[in-house]
């Protein structure tokens, strides 16, 4: 896969099967995902052959990333491309995949390859029955579609997946765009993805929450406050997990509890405030008593309080 052979600048309008060395990479769409990605096989010595790119963004961010590289219509992309990288959201894989299959765009041989954390390889069976060699590869970080995300490669995990005689072949390909390959089984897919989401999407809307109660009081740099703190949790939390917790939980401080609960009773704050807090002092409360960090006893005065 990864020969080091001359490159013939004519390869890329040979069918699959009759070019040598490096991949030609066709890249549908040039999001911010798939543009870096694209950026990353190319760095890696690839060759990108073309991407896929509707809006005014993609485009400005294939020039930008891909530079030279032409835009180019689907079914080009699939009569160049050895691998073809679809880096589409979720939702539209699949109909994506039914669809370049049954209007005969896929060629025996092609490495077709998602980003999708949702999906493994069964939403490439359309693919696969007709020749195809399916991969999930995701990364496991957020992209802004700018340059500096190709650096933040090298300290990404990919979640893997693919048929036990090609999983190499995904797992080089993260190495070579400077990533950790992860595998992970088909049926844990789904938990793995939601595992991402919660870690990331939610932490997300916390810190959002916790910077606008502190705005609220007039602390006009939010971030300086939550930054050493939450980093400095972070860090703790995944070296030394449940015994890294604190706080009035972890702690059984029940009157401090009450007060935060009567104060967002009685406050204007926002209702998904007072919904998050509530519900991760539960969640919190319980993972705290299951893990020995709490008493029953003071496990069951503090679920009082978020009762009451």
């Amino acid at each position: 896969m990864t020969v080091d052979q001359p490159v013939d600048p004519y390869a890329a309008e040979l069918p699959p099967a009759q070019r040598e060395g490096r991949l030609g990479v066709g890249v549908i769409s040039a999001g911010k995902v798939g543009s870096v990605l694209g950026a990353a096989l190319r760095g890696a010595g690839h060759s990108v052959i073309g991407a896929h790119a509707v809006s005014a963004d993609s485009r400005n961010r294939a020039e930008s990333l891909l530079g030279g590289v032409p835009v180019l219509e689907i079914p080009e992309i699939m009569r160049r491309a050895e691998l073809v990288l679809l880096a589409v959201p979720d939702d539209a894989l699949a109909e994506l995949v039914s669809g370049l299959a049954e209007a005969g765009h896929i060629q025996a041989g092609q490495l077709i390859v998602h980003t999708s954390g949702r999906y493994g390889t069964e939403v490439l069976a359309p693919a696969q029955s007709r020749g195809a060699i399916g991969l999930a590869i995701h990364p496991a970080m957020t992209f802004t579609g700018l340059s500096m995300d190709l650096q933040k490669l090298h300290t990404c995990a990919f979640g893997v997946t693919a048929p036990g005689p090609v999983l190499p072949i995904a797992q080089a390909l993260v190495v070579e765009m400077g990533g950790e390959p992860v595998v992970i089984r088909e049926p844990d897919r789904l938990t793995y993805h939601a595992a991402l989401a919660h870690a990331s999407n939610h932490l997300n809307t916390i810190t959002g929450q916790s910077a606008e109660m502190l705005h609220r009081i007039g602390v006009d740099h939010a971030e300086t406050v939550l930054r050493p703190l939450m980093q400095a949790s972070l860090d703790n939390a995944l070296a030394s997990g449940e015994s890294a917790l604190t706080g009035p939980v972890a702690r059984g401080d029940t009157g401090t509890l009450r007060r935060h609960v009567q104060l967002l009773a009685g406050s204007e704050l926002p209702a998904d405030i007072r919904t998050a807090y509530m519900a991760m002092a539960r969640a919190t409360t319980q993972r705290a008593l299951d893990r020995g960090v709490i008493t029953a006893g003071k496990a069951a005065e503090l679920l009082d309080v978020l009762d009451a």
